[in-house]
Parts: C-alpha cells; sequence; structure tokens
C-alpha cells in the first residue's frame, strides 16, 4: 500500500518536477523565472494522478466468482477471505 501511495505522489509531483527544471534551465541561461502557475501545477498533477487511477483499474485483473469472507473455524484460527470460482 504504501509503495502505491508513493508511485502516485511520484505520478502528482510529475508537472512540479518539470517546472522546477525548466525554471532551473531558464535561471542558467541568465533569464529571469516567470511567476510559478500553482493553480496549472495543481490541475496537472490531479489530472495525472486521476488518469493513473483509472488506468490501473482498467489494467487490474477483474475478480470473477462469488466473494467468501473470512470466518472465524471452530478451532480458532481463521480462514482468510477468498474468491471461489462459480460452476455452471
Amino acid at each position: 500500500m504504501l509503495r502505491l501511495t508513493l508511485i502516485r505522489l511520484a505520478i502528482f509531483a510529475l508537472p512540479f518536477v518539470i517546472w522546477w527544471l525548466w525554471v532551473e534551465r531558464q535561471r542558467r541561461a541568465g533569464r529571469p523565472p516567470p511567476r510559478t502557475p500553482w493553480g496549472w501545477l495543481v490541475a496537472g498533477g490531479a489530472v495525472l494522478a486521476g488518469g493513473a487511477l483509472l488506468i490501473g483499474g482498467a489494467l487490474q485483473p477483474a475478480h470473477t466468482g462469488r466473494y467468501v469472507p473470512a470466518e472465524a473455524r471452530a478451532d480458532g484460527s481463521v480462514a482468510p477471505a477468498r474468491f471461489e470460482s462459480q460452476k455452471h
């Protein structure tokens, strides 16, 4: 879960990184950097992160079958949740 969160944060931060690289290039060339367009950067990051979520959801394998929730057994152990295939 932490890995997915960090990946999504990195995708959101991509416009900010590109902007920073461009501003650094402008400074090294001796040009004054323009004002930072915070709204556009946040909107761009949100669009990229939302697109990544949609694409990730579309590419996830669909669970088919019946969902069986976790249950307690008579000996005190817990049977994990699972998907059982449907028999036709």
